[in-house]
């Protein structure tokens, strides 16, 4: 796994999304309290950008037609979308937020 620097937390707003780009990936940052958690940026339903939607808990909320997510595996939790989006592993430590992406051999 390749473990890559991607903001400080202090950064990261709390129930708000924060879009960046890793890798040719578009990732979906949320900070709840001092976790944060990593979803594709993407809606599976309707390419709508997850950083937008509303935070709920562990749930974000697409703003385009208002399927939800679990931030923790990003499973679907409630229609028009049926299919789960990519979750991935974050580590916090010293204040900084580094997502591990899976498949790539660290540096």
């Amino acid at each position: 796994m390749k473990r890559i620097r991607v903001a400080a937390l202090d950064d990261l707003v709390e129930g708000r999304g924060q879009r960046v780009d890793v890798a040719d990936r578009r990732i979906a940052l949320f900070r709840v309290g001092e976790e944060v958690f990593a979803l594709a940026d993407t809606c599976s339903h309707a390419e709508a950008s997850l950083s937008e939607g509303e935070v709920f808990d562990d749930v974000v909320e697409c703003p385009l037609h208002g399927a939800a997510f679990d931030l923790r595996t990003g499973e679907v939790l409630t229609l028009p979308a049926t299919k789960p989006v990519a979750a991935y592993t974050v580590e916090v430590e010293d204040g900084e937020v580094n997502l591990l992406l899976p498949g790539e051999e660290a540096p």
